[in-house]
This record gives structure tokens, C-alpha cells and sequence, in this order.
């Protein structure tokens, strides 16, 4: 039996007293670690401990990793012992100071629980994203000669902050009657935090700085915090860029010994071929990727081999070589979980002396990679796999417009590209296609989103927008890279192994009903959409209709959020049982766990296994994923607020996104950006919400808005510091209308483009759709 030390016996009797606590509702570990105030070097003992109670029946693992009593089954018996007015989940404030909390899932829920309204009263100095412990109120009539509250669901007080969500924000500095104070960015505090003493670190009014709350802002008492960081004057080149790095706590810098360790591996790596890799430098292998990419992770072989099949080689950069588990490399990579896409720049997930060189399959230069070799039917049924450690050298680096112009008119290209990548090229083309066409006769579904990235110039301002094509191109490197992630992640359940796979859930029955009803609604025929063929069918009906955009809109957000879990589930938009990723280690962390557990099957090894720690793992990647995302989009929409601030009374041509009570969000098509078309400027009727079909209808016949729908509107109002744009209806905005094409020319007479000439450069593009 393993022995414990002191330490370790110590610090389990203070989580299991943590849990047995009278009033314990379920949490996940790190909110324990903060509760029992261990430092970050102890987190993960901390982590382990639980673990070792679990495995000895002291405590188990909830919905969502919830750690709970062992005791906690939830029978009725049982339940009737802990208070069932305690919830826990996370809060959303109002800037009035009231809020929401969105309860955790409970093991056993069929339906989702209604989320909770919180008094401003009864908030506490909870903030916003704070995960929190509320109890339940009976309800109230209320007092005499008082009008009763407006119906907002269950209310509930907040009973303790379980975890806060951030103790650091980012705002504007400004000095009033002796004192400093930062008004913070967003709605997320309405009332500016005092600071101290005016002028610290150097400050000045207008500065973006950082600040660390000291105490946070309640009902009753202003907030008070401490300057960290001074940013620079707003609106200066790259501010808003480093504000949303430091609002979302992105790692932009690595540490002295991952950096180390990185130069280490450069002065180490020769190119010779080592014993157990498969040679492949004499195979014709390409890349393929944005024309701006610097990191190629990504290579692709293909031939005919005897009765007419194909034989695809996929080969990814071989990550796992140069970042072994544990070292501090693989530390910095798990912090980060993913590299971050900015409009103006990129965070890597590793430095980039592996990222942009040694791990990148670039031409001509040998390369260590790990094939999946995949072999097809002439019609795409896949019937066999292998797998090895190879080396590669890449024979030429193709972007997607080159190779949509080969496939215009293959002929020009013979004598640029050579006979073998020429006729590699060919092959690519008819493979990917046969693929395509399977796997929609499957039932994965294609879900077409217009997709605008901005351009920025020199100083990181927006100069204009550009239409992201999703061509032919961009489908034959997809349905390689989905082949080899679907090869791998069968060969890995295959072997028994747990692994971190992409999992995309069912929809929900209650939102298959929702879309229904508002497909009916356009005038669509269907009696349900719960199968994914009519899915399918709805979608190709809706190809070329004006409602298309209405459709696709709807059709996506009745869709889950893809995870990553060891769960045994598939991808329900790819219609596959299944899949993780395996094809871009470089930029994400799932994908070298992976690569890890491939290369100990080829090793003849047996990888030791955790579920709760992949578990764990799963969660903590999933959610740097959607780090990622939502700091992308506020530096997109920061870039695109400043742009408009002096452009009130442009018009553009948008589509309705959202569609709420209070009024339309709307999306301009040539220009990206999002705002709030508000019901009080819809003056011509009155209009009503009908949650079912997400439409305001007026009692004029034609006024009606709905999602999806085409609008002209015009800029109404730009809030920088609160980060919001309204935009006012132009014209009567019948339903649908196709209005004239948005002027190329602003409104303003400043001109659109900065003085100094300045080639417009493009945000760095991340290599295919998220999956």
C-alpha cells in the first residue's frame, strides 16, 4: 500500500472537513484550493490529494467534476438531508446592480434549471462571471401600496463567493478632487473604482492602466483597488491590443527556462534521420495554408496504389519530440492551452524558435512528423491505417489562392509547380471531393457562415474589411485533416486508451423544437428537426433563398459548444462516432496529448492513464479555447468602436444576429461590426417579442423583424470606455429588403485611411473552421 506523508495526510483532512462542512454544495478543485488558501505551487498536490480520496471512496466526481461527499448519491433519502435551497452557480450583473445566476448542472437534470434573479440588495459585491452560492427565496407579495416586481423567475440572495472570476481589470484612469479613480471598461461596473493617490506609477489622466481590486463595489460600498500597470493613453497604437491581453490574462511572454529549453532543442536538432523513423524525404509531400502562416504543422501525400486505391499520407509536425511532458515547455503549452489569433498579432502556444521553425514543416528542410497513412476505396470507404515517427521535406509550400487558381485551369500550372506536385495536386482535388460527398451521405452537416476579418494599417487602426472565402481549397485540406483526426481517434479507442477527444453533443430536444417552429415560421416545410437528414435538408432548401442567412443563423445557435472530454461520444455536426484532434499540435494543447499517446503505441509502451486527470484536462483546454475566442472578438469589436467613433451617421447594410425584447442586434455584412438596434428608436409602430420565432412584430402589416434578416442601418451612437455601439434603423426596414450596396466612402469627411501611406495588412489567420 502507498504510504503518506504527514503533509499529504494533512492536507487531505482539510479537504475532506471542507466537504463534510454543513451547507457544501459540490465544486471543482481549484475552488477548493482557493477556499483552503494554498498557493499555486500547491494546487496541483492539492489536485492529486482529491484524486487519492476518490480512488479510496472518501469523496467523488460529480457532473462536470464536481467534487462531492462519497456519501452524495443522489437518492431522495439522502437529498433530503442537505439544504435544498443552496444552489451554486455563476453570476451576471446588471449594470443596476441586479442580476442572474446560471445554476451548475446537476447530476440527473434532464432540463436546464431557469436561472436565478438576484436583487441588488441581495448581490453582495459579487461580480460578473463569479461563481457563487445562492439560497432560493420564497416568494413575496408585495407591500402595501407597492406596484409588484416584474416576473423575472426564481429570486435568490447570494450566500458566499465561491470564486471570483478575476481580482484585475483593465479601464481609464481619471483624477477628480485629490483622488485617482479607473473607470473600468465595459458594463461591468458602473461606478469608478477609487485607486489612492493621483499620479502613481506615473499615471495621467486618460491612461489604460491595470488595476488589482482591493474590495470589490457592492450596493452599499464604492470599490477600492490598487494601479499595477500603466498601459498607455487611450487610444494610442496597441493599446487596445495589450488592454485585452491583460483583460483576459493571456501569457505574452515565456518563461527564462521554457526559453531555454527551446534554444536547447534548436542547437540540438541536426536533420539527420534517427534510428526508428520512417525516411519519407523522397516522397512528393506538400503544405498547404494561409498565405500569411508562419507555423505549418500540417503535410500531405497521396497516391494510387494497386485496384485503384488511394493511399493519403497526412504528416504533422512531431511536437511531442521536442516538447516532452513535464519539462518546462510542456508547462508554458498546457498554461496556454491554445495559441490566441489577434487582429494584430499572434500568442503563441510555444516560442517561436519551435513553432515557427523547428517544429514547422517547412519547404525543403527535413522535418520530424507523425503520418497517419490511410487507405481508401476508389470510392472513399477507408479500409486501412498505419502509423509512424517519419522524417519529411516538404517538396513545396502552397497557399489556398494559388491552389483555387490551379484548380480554375490546372494546365498554366504544369511547367510552375513541376510534373509531380502538378499531377499531386490532381489527385488531392478528386480524393477530397469523393470524401466531401461521403461524409454528407452520412449526415454531417454544412452549416455556411459569412465570415468578414478586418484590416488593420501600420498603427493597428482598421483600414477596411475582407470577405473570407471558404473555397475548394480550403475543402480538400479539411477533409484530409478530418480523416486523420477520425484514423487516429479510432486506432486510440481501438487500443482501450482514454483520450482527450471532440466531442460536439446532440442538440437539445427542447431546441430542435424551438428551430423547428421558426423554420415553419419562414416557410419551410418540415414536421421535426431531431434528424439530422432533415437538418440537411432544411439547409440545402435554404441554399438559395433570401432566408438563408436566417436559417443558418438559427441552425447554429441551436447547436452545442464542441468540448474537449474523455467521454466516449461523437461529433454530432460531423456525424462522427469518433474524433479528437491530432493535426495542429503546434497551436494546440489537446492534439500533443494526443501525438503523446500515438507515439508511446508506436513505441511498443503503454501510456499510463487518468480519467479524472484527463477529465480536468479536457475542462481546463475547453475553456482556454473559449478564452481564445472571446478575447479575439472584444479586440475586434475595440478595433472596430474606435473606427466608428468619429463615423456617426454611417450607413452599411447589415444582418440581424439577435433578435430580444429590448431590441435587434444587427451585423453589418461589408463591415463586422455588431450593434444594438434599440425597440425605443423603432418609432413608426409598436412592436411585441415572440420568443418562439425570435421576431418584434408591429401591428403594420410587413413590420416585422426577424434573425437573419437584411437591414440598412446607420451609426447612432459609439460608447468607447463601455464598449457598446447602437445603430439607428435607415428608411421603413421592412422585413427582408434588399437595400443599394453600403457607400465605400464614410459618412465623416475624416478620410478612411490614415494620411501616411500604409499597405493595409491582414489579421493572422488560423489554419480551418473549428471543429
Amino acid at each position: 500500500m502507498q504510504k503518506h506523508t504527514p503533509d499529504q495526510t494533512a492536507l487531505e483532512e482539510r479537504i475532506l472537513a471542507f466537504v463534510a462542512r454543513p451547507g457544501y454544495q459540490p465544486v471543482k478543485p481549484r475552488v477548493i484550493a482557493q477556499k483552503l488558501g494554498v498557493t499555486k505551487e500547491q494546487a496541483m498536490e492539492l489536485k492529486q490529494a482529491i484524486k487519492r480520496l476518490v480512488q479510496r471512496g472518501r469523496l467523488a466526481y460529480g457532473a462536470s467534476h464536481l467534487v462531492r461527499p462519497a456519501d452524495a448519491a443522489p437518492t431522495q433519502a439522502k437529498q433530503a438531508k442537505a439544504p435544498a435551497n443552496l444552489l451554486v452557480g455563476v453570476f451576471r450583473r446588471n449594470e443596476k446592480g441586479f442580476g442572474f445566476v446560471r445554476l451548475s448542472a446537476s447530476a440527473g437534470a434532464k432540463t436546464p434549471m431557469a436561472d436565478v434573479f438576484i436583487p441588488a440588495q441581495r448581490a453582495g459585491n459579487a461580480s460578473t462571471g463569479d461563481l457563487v452560492q445562492i439560497r432560493v427565496l420564497k416568494d413575496r407579495a408585495p407591500s402595501r401600496g407597492q406596484p409588484p416586481e416584474p416576473d423575472r423567475g426564481p429570486r435568490g440572495e447570494i450566500v458566499e463567493i465561491l470564486q471570483r472570476q478575476t481580482h484585475r481589470f483593465v479601464g481609464t484612469y481619471f483624477a477628480a478632487e485629490g483622488t485617482g479613480f479607473v473607470q473600468v471598461d465595459g458594463p461591468l461596473f458602473s461606478a469608478p473604482v477609487a485607486v489612492g493617490d493621483p499620479g502613481a506609477k506615473g499615471v495621467r489622466d486618460d491612461d489604460k492602466v491595470v488595476i488589482e481590486m482591493v474590495r470589490f463595489p457592492s450596493q452599499y460600498n464604492q470599490g477600492e483597488g490598487v494601479i499595477v500597470e500603466v498601459l498607455g493613453a487611450a487610444g494610442q497604437p496597441r493599446v487596445d491590443t495589450l488592454s485585452v491581453i491583460r483583460e483576459f490574462e493571456l501569457p505574452d511572454e515565456f518563461a527564462d527556462d521554457a526559453l531555454a529549453q527551446a534554444h536547447q532543442q534548436a542547437d540540438s536538432f541536426d536533420g539527420s534521420v534517427p534510428k526508428g523513423r520512417t525516411d519519407l524525404s523522397g516522397t512528393t509531400i506538400i503544405t498547404i495554408d494561409p498565405a500569411d502562416a508562419r507555423d505549418f504543422d500540417d503535410a500531405i501525400s497521396l497516391e494510387r496504389i494497386e485496384r485503384g486505391h488511394w493511399r493519403l499520407g497526412v504528416h504533422i509536425a512531431d511536437v511531442a519530440h521536442f516538447v516532452p511532458s513535464g519539462t518546462p515547455l510542456d508547462r508554458e503549452a498546457l498554461r496556454r492551452g491554445t495559441s490566441v489569433y489577434l487582429p494584430d498579432r499572434v500568442i503563441p502556444m510555444l516560442p517561436e524558435v519551435i513553432s515557427n521553425s523547428l517544429a514547422s514543416l517547412q519547404p525543403g528542410k527535413p522535418r520530424f512528423t507523425k503520418t497517419a497513412f490511410i487507405e481508401f476505396t476508389p470510392e472513399g470507404q477507408p479500409v486501412a491505417t498505419d502509423f509512424c515517427d517519419s522524417v519529411i521535406a516538404s517538396a513545396k509550400r502552397l497557399n489556398y489562392e494559388q491552389v483555387d487558381e490551379f484548380l480554375a485551369d490546372p494546365a498554366p500550372w504544369r511547367r510552375k509547380l513541376g510534373a509531380k506536385v502538378h499531377d499531386l495536386l490532381g489527385r488531392m482535388h478528386e480524393l477530397a471531393m469523393i470524401l466531401r460527398r461521403r461524409r454528407f451521405e452520412r449526415g454531417a452537416l454544412d452549416i455556411t457562415m459569412p465570415e468578414v476579418k478586418i484590416d488593420l494599417d501600420r498603427d493597428g487602426r482598421v483600414s477596411g474589411a475582407h470577405v473570407v472565402s471558404y473555397t475548394e481549397s480550403h475543402q480538400i485540406i479539411e477533409e484530409f485533416m478530418l480523416a486523420a483526426n477520425e484514423a487516429v481517434a479510432q486506432r486510440l479507442a481501438s487500443q482501450g486508451l482514454a483520450f482527450l477527444r471532440r466531442i460536439h453533443a446532440t442538440p437539445s430536444e427542447e431546441k430542435m423544437k424551438l428551430l423547428t417552429e421558426f423554420v415553419t415560421g419562414l416557410g419551410f416545410k418540415t414536421d421535426s428537426l431531431r434528424d439530422r437528414f432533415a437538418l440537411q435538408k432544411i439547409l440545402r432548401q435554404a441554399a438559395g433563398r433570401p432566408e438563408r442567412h436566417a436559417v443558418n443563423f438559427a441552425v447554429l445557435r441551436s447547436m452545442q459548444q464542441a468540448i474537449y472530454a474523455p467521454q466516449d461520444e461523437g461529433h454530432y455536426a460531423l456525424a462522427s462516432e469518433c474524433y479528437c484532434h491530432f493535426t495542429s499540435p503546434i497551436r494546440r494543447y489537446p492534439d500533443l496529448t494526443v501525438h503523446r499517446l500515438l507515439g508511446a503505441l508506436l513505441a511498443g509502451k503503454k501510456p499510463v492513464q487518468n480519467m479524472a486527470e484527463l477529465v480536468v484536462l479536457g475542462e481546463h483546454c475547453s475553456d482556454r479555447e473559449r478564452r481564445a475566442e472571446k478575447a479575439e472578438r472584444e479586440l475586434v469589436k475595440l478595433k472596430l468602436l474606435g473606427y466608428l467613433s468619429d463615423r456617426i451617421g454611417q450607413e452599411m447594410d447589415g444582418v440581424v444576429t439577435g433578435v430580444e425584447r429590448f431590441g435587434l442586434f444587427v451585423q453589418g455584412i461589408e463591415l463586422p461590426a455588431e450593434g444594438l438596434v434599440h425597440v425605443d428608436s423603432l418609432v413608426d409602430d409598436h412592436y411585441t417579442f415572440d420568443r418562439a420565432s425570435r421576431t418584434l412584430s408591429g401591428f403594420r402589416r410587413g413590420n416585422a423583424f426577424r434573425l437573419g434578416d437584411r437591414l440598412r442601418v446607420a451609426v447612432a451612437r459609439v460608447d468607447l470606455p463601455r464598449r457598446e455601439l447602437d445603430f439607428r434603423l435607415v428608411g421603413a426596414g421592412a422585413r427582408g429588403r434588399a437595400t443599394k450596396p453600403v457607400s465605400k466612402k464614410p459618412v465623416s469627411k475624416k478620410p478612411a485611411v490614415p494620411a501616411k501611406p500604409s499597405k493595409p495588412r491582414r489579421a493572422p489567420t488560423k489554419k480551418g473552421r473549428r471543429r
